[in-house]
């Protein structure tokens, strides 16, 4: 595989090449679709989804260190409590081990301030893992090489991390601030019933435009890949976000319906479920990510490059020899 490019390649506005996706004609559309299907398979989505899994099991009590340090930062005590309202649509097992892990979390937390800030870089490091292993299924999905040196991946997946982290904990805060809680901080800044019914409203909506973003974030940051700009990279967003509330809840009211995971797994069914939830989750987020990637390639096209030709987008930086993919 080849990864040099021709300059009229790299450049921008090539007449003729569509500004965003919505230029594109309904075929167009179509292709980008079965092509999704087709690379799903190709590139193995589900054996990434599981390495993706594996990862965020690593991750996670360390993430939730990090969360339940940022609650404390913001002067919210119970993180439990506060991300009991974003959890309803996960399977009931998931919900009671997040909520016993949290607790744990927030148990630890109280050591003496050096050696909490040592454990909180070295959980933010640990946490980071996640946010790695995506990078690698990032330019899995787009067929390239990882050609950007350690110091600028490094802070990459720190960034990622403790963003994902802190706009969590703020999403957390958001939910809770209802009711009474709500009622009493509409009154102290001034504003009617209204605009606090307006927020008990808005806040759902405004929950899944944060997540969105920060979907869309992550596929733009994480592959070796110089995107066209973020028009190309929100409808994979979209779908991840559709995609895992589908699952999510289908899944929820499978296992609590017509499973049988207590019956054959016993005491750890609830970490299967989750487990199994995770990888469901897991290829929601890559079948956005490849549907994205589709959409560039069809850019790509569209701009005269043959079809066969990979990889079809054009890099950040070069791809080292040793890191192409086969």
């Amino acid at each position: 595989m080849t990864v040099s490019r021709d300059s009229s390649e790299r450049a921008a506005g090539t007449a003729g090449v569509p500004d965003g996706p919505g230029e594109f004609p309904r075929r167009a559309w179509w292709t980008v679709l079965k092509r999704t299907i087709v690379e799903f398979k190709d590139d193995r989505l589900q054996d990434l989804a599981a390495g993706l899994t594996y990862y965020a099991v690593l991750s996670i009590f360390p993430a939730l260190i990090v969360l339940v340090s940022v609650f404390g930062l913001l002067g919210r005590g119970d993180a439990a409590a506060q991300l009991s309202g974003v959890m309803v649509l996960v399977p009931a097992e998931v919900r009671d081990l997040m909520v016993t892990s949290i607790q744990a979390a927030q148990n630890g937390a109280g050591a003496a301030s050096a050696v909490a800030i040592a454990g909180l870089v070295v959980a933010l490091w640990s946490a980071s893992g996640y946010i790695a292993a995506f990078i690698r299924a990032g330019n899995a999905i787009y067929d390239i090489g990882e050609g950007r040196p350690f110091w600028k991946i490094t802070p990459l997946r720190i960034g990622l991390t403790l963003l994902a982290t802190v706009l969590l904990a703020l999403g957390a805060i958001a939910v809770t601030l209802t009711g009474d809680l709500a009622a009493a901080l509409g009154r102290a800044l001034g504003l009617d019933e209204a605009a606090v019914l307006a927020w008990d409203i808005l806040k759902w909506p405004l929950m899944v435009l944060v997540a969105t973003g920060l979907i869309m974030l992550l596929y733009w940051a994480a592959p070796n890949v110089r995107q066209p700009g973020l028009r190309w990279i929100s409808p994979g967003s979209v779908l991840a976000i559709v995609l895992w509330v589908i699952v999510s809840g289908g899944f929820a009211l499978y296992a609590a319906n017509f499973a049988s995971y207590g019956k054959t797994y016993g005491a750890l069914a609830g970490i299967v479920v989750f487990l199994v939830w995770l990888w469901l989750s897991n290829m929601a987020l890559l079948l956005g990510a490849e549907f994205d990637a589709e959409l560039i390639r069809q850019r790509s096209i569209a701009a005269g490059r043959p079809a066969e030709r990979e990889p079809y987008a054009v890099p950040r930086d070069e791809p080292k020899a040793d890191s192409l993919p086969e």
